[in-house]
């Protein structure tokens, strides 16, 4: 009885979090003049039109450029700096070092919409404003996976790097020779993370960018919404569908190297 309440319970919550997954996938197959009045969840007949509606409307593969390009410049930033700023906190020693840590942490409490208009006013003077830098630059460093690769580091033996020093290593050595290739896949975690959530991203480039040349794909797909007055909800949820496929693509070849780095700490 214990194992069926489980089981039920689980049966629940992946009915409640799939179904709506299912309900966008197979709207979007319908036919767009049918997708809105059907009242039935299966449709009648399969039909891939909402897809080409969506490609004709809207410039699909240049979204889709921009958002790859955007994503996996500040995932391998994010990868690179965080490894660097995790192993400075964890092996090095240096005045200030703990205020610096809390201050660095305490950035995770200030919401983003509080920061945007002084981020927004630095790109400006850069040159960067309605760029796809303006949409990088700013991503690229991240408390969340700092602290996530000092956890990282922290958990690696210290001999390594006390051996490398005694056989006269630099810093830079140890770490790029030694402590990066150990912390592969605390890195993996932090690009992961980082290309699920700004390839969703849609705030920042509402406001960075205002040429549609250089929209990301969330951003670009807002010129769908006027097939929700025609009942065309087929083709929105069209593009919604497209744009789901690499994040869930990165997921599927990523999710074991995301569960065993996240529980890598409970068996050390």
């Amino acid at each position: 009885m214990k194992h069926l309440w489980k089981y039920l319970i689980l049966g629940v919550a992946t009915a409640l979090t799939l179904g709506p997954v299912v309900w966008t996938v197979l709207t979007s197959l319908q036919p767009p003049s049918q997708s809105l009045g059907s009242g039935s969840v299966i449709p009648s007949s399969l039909t891939f039109v909402a897809y080409q509606d969506v490609f004709a409307q809207v410039d699909m593969w240049l979204l889709i450029l921009n958002s790859v390009l955007v994503t996996a410049a500040i995932a391998l930033g994010q990868m690179l700096t965080a490894a660097m700023g995790g192993y400075v906190f964890a092996r090095m020693e240096f005045p200030g070092k703990g205020l610096m840590f809390a201050t660095i942490l305490a950035t995770m409490m200030v919401p983003m919409q509080v920061t945007i208009v002084p981020v927004f006013m630095l790109v400006r003077g850069m040159g960067l404003a309605d760029t796809l830098m303006a949409l990088i630059l700013p991503a690229i460093p991240t408390a969340f996976g700092t602290f996530l690769m000092r956890q990282y580091f922290l958990g690696l033996p210290v001999e390594l790097g006390e051996a490398a020093s005694v056989d006269g290593a630099s810093p830079w050595r140890t770490f790029f020779s030694i402590y990066a290739p150990l912390a592969v896949p605390g890195m993996a975690i932090v690009g992961i993370l980082a290309f699920n959530f700004h390839w969703n991203e849609f705030f920042r480039p509402l406001i960075m960018t205002i040429s549609e040349e250089n929209f990301t794909l969330p951003l670009g797909l807002v010129s769908l919404q006027g097939n929700m007055g025609t009942g065309s909800v087929a083709t929105v949820l069209a593009g919604v569908v497209i744009s789901m496929i690499p994040a869930f693509v990165v997921f599927i070849f990523g999710q074991r190297t995301l569960r065993e780095g996240l529980t890598a700490g409970s068996h050390r």
